[in-house]
């Protein structure tokens, strides 16, 4: 598939801006990563790049975008850091058996929550960039005994995974981070076997951003201010091949986002939402004209 599309000039950087973007966003992580790992805050205890080290408050953050306690039980201490905005397995009907990849896996708790679901046969592979939440991840798979799931480092945007691996990518929050988002979905459909599904919760831009939140650190690392419009975020996704595509922004979010930057009105801009495509082929796919 080709990169090019009507939305790829705001996406299209060049190398050494893209560099310099993922490094910042990375070194942000990394030290929420090593924040929590000292038992130290790190930012807005509500934000989705500002954990707590209050576990009381990362699992009200969690409850409020869409987890329930029993998914908080299910996963080693410490995986649930508070960093999404919704919760992809919800929307990806996971089944027994299968192969999920995570990109942006974090510490870990969406796959954690995955595992659970497809089960001893099936498999979860996390993706990160931050050589910190790698670490963070695989000592919480360690110590949760999960032995169907593995994390890699890598950026979304090139994956460290063979062509046709995944039934169901998930992300949570995440790809809003790209500096190349047209990339990450175009290597997310190379991942994905025939007849494969996306599922993603991230945020989404109801209206054009302002230049200054585009050009501040503190809110792209906060995953605010470098989100797509809605219909660019959809031509992305059709344009590397995903076909049924469905965004659905949640209004309801709003009660959230405005507390990960209280100084900024980014609920008039920027809202949670939830993503869905399907690689075309395979014997999922409906045929026919019923």
């Amino acid at each position: 598939m080709s990169e090019s599309s009507c939305c790829e000039p705001k996406e299209d950087k060049n190398h050494a801006s893209q560099d310099a973007h993922r490094q910042s966003v990375r070194d942000a992580y990394g030290q929420v990563a090593r924040a929590e790992n000292n038992n130290e805050s790190c930012g807005v205890a509500s934000s989705c790049c500002g954990v707590s080290d209050d576990n009381a408050i990362n699992t009200l953050i969690s409850t409020r975008i869409g987890y329930s306690e029993d998914d908080l039980a299910r996963a080693p201490s410490g995986a649930d850091m508070g960093l999404g905005c919704g919760n992809p397995r919800a929307i990806a009907s996971l089944k027994l058996g299968e192969t999920v990849v995570d990109l942006g896996a974090g510490g870990g708790f969406d796959c954690f929550l995955a595992a659970h679901e497809v089960g001893v046969s099936g498999r979860v592979i996390g993706i990160d960039m931050t050589p910190d939440m790698l670490s963070k991840a695989r000592n919480n798979a360690e110590k949760g005994q999960f032995t169907n799931v593995e994390f890699r480092l890598g950026e979304i945007e090139h994956l460290p995974l063979p062509d046709a691996t995944a039934d169901v990518i998930i992300s949570n929050c995440v790809i809003n981070l790209s500096p190349n988002k047209p990339q990450v979905f175009i290597d997310a459909f190379r991942v994905l076997k025939p007849g494969g599904r996306l599922a993603i919760s991230d945020v989404v831009a109801t209206v054009e951003l302002p230049e200054a939140m585009r050009n501040d650190p503190a809110l792209i690392a906060g995953c605010m201010g470098n989100a797509s419009l809605v219909d660019e975020l959809k031509t992305m996704i059709e344009a590397a091949g995903f076909i049924d595509v469905q965004i659905k922004p949640k209004d309801e979010s709003k009660a959230f986002i405005r507390d990960w930057a209280p100084d900024h009105n980014v609920t008039d801009y920027v809202v949670s939402a939830t993503i869905e495509g399907i690689k075309p082929g395979g014997s999922k796919m409906k045929s026919g004209c019923c």
